[in-house]
């Protein structure tokens, strides 16, 4: 029951004479009136009859709250609290996280487009806590028609997925069909199991159940013989995985079983893989021997291990100057094919390939590949050679692929951290546009982009099925740089923040924090788009100088690691000197906006005030551009203002004028009494804004 006075009791019975009956007269202890009503009809009574008593709708949008603290998941605080993740972003005193090594022998069939593998994944346990089973990615099922799929995804055909032919752990054979009734449930809620046993087979995350767990800071050895039909076909989008074209040129990627991500944050990753995001993966080293027809080149993840087995004497001479210049040099031209020509002689070679600490591996093959290969020259590390393999009918796609591709390395290598990898290779095919560790399916067309995500996820690798935007939205970002760079220009960052006032409020677009694996129509921007216009907004705060430097810090910390959102935001804090929580909170976990404008100018007594309203949830910094008059007293500028020119200037109100709840801000200038000609709210176009025509005073 809820106590209101009498008047407002009646004044809600005069309203909503359907809440009559639900009031019960009382006494107060001071003997006056009083009415009881239960809580659901006074929300109800409000609702309909609009009660006297509630603030007036006025006083109600001349006031907000603003949140100024970053919310805390059950996940992230339980990290803090075990200390593998610290306050200070920084990875804690007792960070871990698995690593699985594999080693892994595959045979492609081109007359049935069918890869045979098996392997060997050794997982290292590495953390604390002990696994009761594992947990597998069978990526190649989303092509099964019972596997589910998120919009748009569509494959380019329908096939039976991966087929498991056999599996062990540390020897002792997998059931791979369990009979559901035999298993018997533990206190755990897992099932009980007396040997290894198989669940989901047929879905993208699979799991082996185990009869005795995996304990912390040890190992464990999965074997595993599988094969599947590589997907074509011209009709398949919104995923990564359309294989070939025909029976004579692949791209072979999400291809094995593979032990999914066991970490501190949630165990084991089992987000379902549905198409359009992409992936989470633990580092190892990878050790792979892949056998192909003679006459067909391989590009793949890693450095070849016997180029003097698979490679003719010309190619092997070729290959030894590559490193010499910056030129472009042909290893294999387009009239050699064949064994003998294209590759060594024989039936069948098979080609072997090493990769350290990486997080994937993805490969290429074809009948009649043209092969081109040139160098970037990495600071502090020296040459690593690009390689491009392409079908010679597509060579005007690849013209500049080299010089594009050469400027990513160098340049992110110089705004970040340095290109860590030997080699990074591009691959033709249907897909062109996708990455993996030293590997991008990628023409000249997404180089730069593709190149870019050799730093996240290759290196900073979060979760990107999650949280997206820490992959693709930094990539974005850093892509507007290194275009500029290339193209001998200053980066304008500007008018991008306030871009995203024009999508605010739409009612299909999902927070950034929301599982991105889930997003719907507008994955796109919340993954790709909409970070760009944060960095933007960040930079017209703190300097995007600034900024760089920040992430820069944040890559040198989380270098091989697994960061979440919350280690990006307290490492970004921490390098800015700045408490953001309130920017966080609306960039991150709301879909708000700034929506500012100029309400009033008036000038008395030599000063001027400007009136500057925020219309939007987001807070901001208020940031007058100040056009004065061309004759008058002397200018004398306020000690924090900027100088534009000889006339204009930037003065900067902190954004805390807002942090005590009012809609409207009185910004006082005094330059020595020289007359205000026009004042522009957000001069840099940084903040988001519905409509930036209110923005500047005069109108018009």
């Amino acid at each position: 029951m809820v106590t209101i006075s009498e008047d407002a009791a009646m004044t809600v019975q005069r309203r909503c004479p359907k809440a009559r009956r639900h009031f019960v007269r009382s006494t107060s202890r001071g003997g006056g009136a009083r009415t009881a009503l239960t809580l659901g009809w006074v929300l109800t009574a409000v609702v309909l009859a609009g009660a006297a008593w509630l603030p007036s709708p006025a006083s109600a949008q001349d006031t907000r709250a603003v949140r100024r603290t970053i919310p805390m998941t059950d996940m992230i605080r339980r990290a803090f609290a075990e200390g593998t993740r610290d306050s200070t972003g920084a990875p804690g005193p007792d960070y871990w996280q698995t690593r699985v090594d594999y080693s892994i022998d595959a045979a492609l069939d081109p007359t049935t487009s069918t890869l045979t593998g098996s392997e060997t994944a050794t997982i290292h346990n590495e953390g604390p806590k002990e696994m009761s089973a594992i947990v597998l990615r069978l990526n190649q099922n989303i092509f099964r028609g019972d596997a589910p799929r998120a919009y748009p995804s569509v494959p380019s055909e329908n096939t039976r997925g991966m087929v498991l032919t056999g599996a062990s752990v540390d020897g002792q054979e997998v059931d791979l069909h369990p009979e559901m009734r035999d298993l018997r449930r533990r206190r755990g809620g897992m099932p009980s199991v007396s040997q290894p046993a198989l669940l989901n087979g047929t879905q993208t995350v699979a799991a082996i159940l185990l009869p005795r767990p995996i304990p912390g800071k040890s190992t464990a050895t999965l074997r595993v013989e599988w094969h599947y039909h590589l997907a074509g076909g011209p009709g398949g989008r919104g995923h990564r995985m359309t294989a070939r074209w025909a029976d004579s040129l692949y791209q072979v990627t999400q291809w094995f079983p593979r032990v999914a991500v066991f970490d501190d944050l949630n165990g084991w990753d089992t987000d379902l893989y549905l198409g359009p995001s992409e992936f989470y993966h633990d580092f190892g080293r990878f050790d792979v021997r892949l056998t192909v027809p003679a006459g067909w080149l391989v590009g793949a993840t890693g450095v070849l291990q016997n180029p003097g087995e698979v490679l003719t004497p010309t190619e092997r001479e070729r290959l030894s100057h590559v490193l010499d210049s910056d030129a472009t040099r042909t290893i294999v031209g387009p009239d050699e094919t064949g064994p003998g020509r294209a590759t060594a002689a024989g039936d069948r070679l098979t080609w072997h390939f090493v990769a350290d600490t990486a997080n994937d591996f993805a490969w290429g093959t074809a009948k009649h590949f043209e092969w081109q290969a040139t160098r970037a020259t990495i600071p502090g590390k020296g040459p690593v050679p690009i390689y491009m393999l392409y079908l010679p009918g597509r060579a005007s796609a690849y013209e500049n692929a080299g010089p594009v591709t050469r400027h990513a390395l160098e340049f992110y290598s110089k705004l970040w951290i340095p290109y860590p990898f030997p080699v990074l290779t591009l691959l033709d095919g249907p897909d062109t546009g996708m990455e993996y560790p030293m590997v991008i399916m990628s023409n000249q067309g997404a180089a730069d982009h593709e190149t870019g995500h050799s730093w996240w996820p290759m290196m900073v690798s979060g979760d990107e099925t999650r949280y997206g935007w820490m992959d693709e939205g930094f990539n974005q970002y850093m892509n507007i740089l290194s275009a500029a760079d290339r193209d001998g220009k200053v980066p304008d960052l500007d008018g991008r923040g306030q871009a995203y006032g024009r999508t605010s409020g739409n009612e299909m677009e999902p927070p950034m924090m929301w599982d991105a694996n889930y997003a719907g129509p507008m994955y796109g921007f919340q993954t790709y788009s909409k970070t760009p216009l944060m960095l933007s907004m960040l930079g017209g705060i703190v300097g995007d100088t600034a900024v760089w430097r920040a992430q820069r810090e944040y890559t040198r910390e989380w270098r091989f690691k697994h960061p979440s959102p919350w280690d990006w935001m307290f490492s970004m804090q921490r390098s800015l000197h700045r408490d953001l929580g309130w920017f966080w909170y609306y960039w991150l976990f709301t879909t708000a906006s700034v929506d500012g404008s100029i309400q009033n100018v008036a000038t008395s007594g030599g000063r001027t005030t400007v009136t500057v309203r925020e219309d939007g949830q987001m807070p901001s910094p208020v940031v007058l551009r100040v056009r004065l008059a061309g004759s008058g007293p002397p200018i004398r500028p306020p000690s924090d203002a900027v100088r534009v020119d000889d006339r204009t200037y930037d003065v900067t109100f902190p954004v805390e004028v807002w942090f005590g709840g009012s809609r409207t801000y009185d910004a006082v200038l005094d330059f020595g009494g020289r007359t205000v000609e026009r004042v522009t709210f957000d001069p840099r176009r940084r903040f988001p804004d519905r409509d930036p025509a209110d923005n500047v005073w005069p109108r018009g």
